[in-house]
């Protein structure tokens, strides 16, 4: 199987890059950023380009994929909704229409958040531009496309974020998450957990396309 990453320097994306390159499964993963991940495998093949408005100008980087996983995004706050839309919907949906174009067979797989909005019309702007990406992604013609919703996830095996302020919070909830995640099994999932889930569901698929935290979780005991 060949996987297209996209945002792999993120902490869910340093996670799903991870399992993938430790999945036997996995032939060949390429990873598209605006930063290099500074990872050296022998599977892994980079593309860093800074506008990435401008990535699916190249229809041969984009071609032969099984599957993509799209970790890319950016926090909403301060952002007018113009702005927060043009990246989280305008920027995905560019991207996600040339590779539904070049691979038909494809699996994608974007990673969305608990609270996104289907019906676009609730209170809350990301939870609206959210739920207006993943209902133009599932209209596209894929062979399948899966929209994860992860609550609280904690970072494994060195991951980090890229913000330093969230990196001081999972600092402090660290001795925590034991009793979290026996409160609430059904909300926390680990970076781990996420690329695992995945890359099954990129291999087998999912009994829906809209998985929430316990769904996520669901497919790795399936």
């Amino acid at each position: 199987m060949n996987v297209l990453l996209f945002g792999a320097t993120g902490m869910v994306g340093q996670g799903v890059l991870r399992e993938c390159l430790l999945d036997p499964d996995l032939h060949a993963v390429q990873s598209v950023g605006r930063t290099a991940t500074g990872v050296r495998h022998i599977k892994l093949r980079e593309i860093v380009q800074r506008d990435l408005s401008k990535y699916p100008s190249f229809d041969s980087d984009m071609s032969g994929f099984d599957a993509c996983f799209f970790c890319l995004g950016v926090s909403s706050a301060g952002m007018k909704e113009a702005d927060y839309e043009r990246v989280t919907y305008g920027l995905t949906l560019a991207i996600a229409e040339r590779l539904s174009r070049l691979n038909p067979g494809m699996t994608f797989i974007y990673v969305s958040g608990a609270g996104t909005d289907s019906t676009e019309r609730g209170r809350f702007m990301w939870a609206r531009v959210k739920g207006r990406t993943e209902n133009a992604l599932l209209r596209l013609p894929f062979k399948a496309a899966y929209m994860f919703r992860p609550g609280f996830i904690q970072p494994l095996h060195g991951v980090r974020s890229k913000t330093a302020v969230y990196n001081i919070f999972y600092a402090i909830t660290k001795p925590l998450i034991p009793l979290f995640r026996f409160a609430l099994p059904n909300f926390i999932l680990t970076t781990e957990e996420m690329g695992r889930a995945m890359l099954v569901v990129a291999k087998h698929g999912a009994p829906k396309h809209i998985l929430e935290s316990r769904d996520i979780r669901a497919v790795l005991h399936t």
